[in-house]
């Protein structure tokens, strides 16, 4: 059975972890200093909060990294060696740590290069000059291979003609003497 004071410890989160997760070594927030500086600035009296800012901005702007920063971040993040150290740096940069698997993924891949920021949306696909060449010649031979099979019909018929009419035709230049 559980004491009543260890519940309430770990109920107002004093005393460990929650879930089973690791301390990350940020020192707590004692119980007595808990409400004094929540929102107001350092350099203000304890006595004027800032008031919030009431403007919404139409569209959210997207946060952008340079390359140097992802790799200092980078870094700072390989040399965290003691259990708490890696956490603190993401809360202090505000980060996540799929911000860290995608860089990390980004500089094996190409190193500056490849962390740059690439543009959103759909790619552009790049247009083969001889693509345009080959569809438009495929069409020119379809469109000759129907007037050959025309033309093969109408000479077909003019030598059934002939023949049921007893005229002799002259012969064609590429027709030998076979019949």
């Amino acid at each position: 059975m559980e004491d009543s004071t260890h519940k309430e410890e770990l109920v107002g989160g004093m005393a460990g972890t929650e879930g089973g997760r690791r301390p990350t070594g940020v020192p707590a927030i004692p119980p007595a200093d808990a409400g004094r500086g929540a929102g107001v600035r350092q350099d203000q009296p304890a006595g004027n909060p800032l008031p919030p800012n009431p403007e919404v901005l139409e569209k959210p702007t997207r946060r952008r990294f340079t390359a140097d920063y992802k790799l200092g971040v980078l870094r700072e993040a390989d040399a965290c060696k003691a259990s708490g150290q890696l956490g603190a740096l993401l809360r202090r940069e505000g980060l996540y740590s799929s911000h860290l698997v995608t860089w990390r993924k980004q500089r094996d891949a190409g190193a500056l290069e490849a962390l740059k920021p690439r543009q959103r949306g759909r790619k552009t696909r790049t247009v083969n000059p001889l693509l345009a060449e080959n569809q438009r010649l495929s069409r020119e031979n379809g469109r000759l291979a129907a007037r050959l099979r025309q033309a093969e019909t109408i000479i077909d018929v003019q030598k059934k003609v002939s023949e049921i009419l007893g005229v002799s035709l002259p012969l064609l230049p590429n027709e030998g003497s076979s019949s």
